[in-house]
């Protein structure tokens, strides 16, 4: 097992969060380095560590009350929790008693692969007690932009991007793949049939970047619009799918109301496409397409706290890929996403700016040096734009 080799942002901010909160849940895949971040704070700091995977661990939560109790003196980090959600009311007495204890933060970190459930028993029964963080894949803020195409390629997973070679990397795509639909969705989700899901998953890789057509999708599969929006939502709670909404605003300007689709990580996306090493991604029709994913991925997961992503579309066809609210800026960034490195702008960005009047104008695109577009539009490559947002 390939461990990840690379220093965590986000292990600062959960050490920081839990300093601050009885509680911190870090949510993201599976084989993403949750686990591994959980036990490198638990080698520096002496936390219990729980995999509730594991009988032999389960087993001792028989009475958690009295088990976590007893261990109320340190960092308790409960892996999987998603899978024992009785555990959460559970987690609110023993934190409530430590409180009138004078124990304030630092009592728990718990690690998850679904979002939906988690989040819903964290809210009911963890509110004003629990913060949370998302740890998603590998992005080119931390793997250099020397490696940026390999990251592309192979997508954000550990074990993919740091495969000796690429066939060895599709390999682990290919089984993390298989895993997925025969173990952990029929663990975590409905009984769907693996062969469906492969499907459904494949259809949405054919449609990566686009807007999503439910009803066509729905008919394709031969499910009702119901079971689509199921699927759909199932596959966003894993992680491995974004729906990136469309902007909205006070306007008359008729406004596309569906979401687009993207596969999160763009190794899964190549490896369900057939794509395995570089000359087949750049030969490949929807190269845009991905390379666009690609890269909103990378900028949503390196945004601040508080930001919000959407895009913005409208009925006469003026688009923009990528609209930031950012805190602090009273006005939109929009960014427009190119491959190339001298790119070239359609009609509809134009239009679009017009509409929304943004505060800054960038082009993400294929360069390796920031520069002037004329107009107040600005081209910079991916890694620069990385560092812009963290300014």
């Amino acid at each position: 097992m390939i461990t990840r080799m690379f220093p965590r942002l986000i292990q600062a901010q959960a050490e920081e969060l839990l300093d601050q909160f009885p509680a911190l849940a870090v949510l993201g895949p599976r084989q993403v380095g949750k686990t591994t971040m959980a036990l490198e704070i638990a080698r520096k700091t002496g936390a219990l560590y729980l995999d509730l995977e594991h009988p032999a661990d389960l087993a001792k939560l028989a009475d958690p009350v009295d088990y976590l109790s007893r261990h109320g003196d340190k960092l308790v980090i409960l892996d999987e929790i998603h899978r024992v959600p009785e555990l959460f009311p559970v987690l609110r007495s023993v934190i409530d008693q430590a409180k009138r204890k004078g124990r304030r933060s630092g009592q728990f970190l718990l690690l998850g692969s679904a979002s939906i459930d988690l989040l819903r028993q964290s809210s009911e029964s963890l509110a004003g007690r629990l913060a949370r963080v998302e740890l998603a894949g590998l992005t080119v803020a931390e793997v250099g932009e020397e490696r940026m195409e390999d990251l592309w390629l192979r997508g954000g997973f550990p074990d993919s991007f740091m495969a000796p070679n690429d066939v060895r990397s599709s390999r682990w795509r290919g089984a993390f793949i298989r895993s997925y639909l025969e173990r952990d969705i029929p663990q975590l989700g409905p009984r769907i049939a693996a062969a469906t899901l492969r499907r459904f998953w494949s259809m949405l890789a054919h449609e990566h970047g686009g807007l999503l057509n439910a009803a066509e999708l729905a008919r394709s599969l031969a499910v009702s619009g119901k079971t689509l929006a199921s699927y759909i939502d199932l596959f966003v709670d894993l992680f491995l799918l974004r729906r990136l909404d469309p902007w909205h605003a006070n306007t008359s300007k008729r406004l596309v109301k569906s979401p687009r689709i993207y596969l999160r990580d763009s190794g899964l996306l190549h490896h369900l496409l057939g794509i395995e090493t570089m000359e087949n991604l750049l030969g490949y029709s929807r190269m845009g397409a991905s390379w666009e994913g690609f890269v909103i991925e990378n900028i949503i997961t390196n945004l601040p706290e508080g930001a919000r992503a959407s895009f913005y579309r409208s009925a006469a066809g003026a688009e923009i890929d990528l609209v930031l609210e950012l805190p602090g800026h009273r006005k939109p960034w929009a960014l427009e996403i190119k491959r190339g490195r001298s790119p070239k702008l359609e009609r509809g960005f134009h239009h679009a700016r017009e509409d929304l009047d943004p505060e800054r104008c960038l082009v993400v695109c294929g360069t390796d040096t920031a520069f002037s577009m004329g107009d107040g539009i600005e081209a910079m490559g991916l890694p620069e734009t990385l560092r812009l947002l963290k300014r």
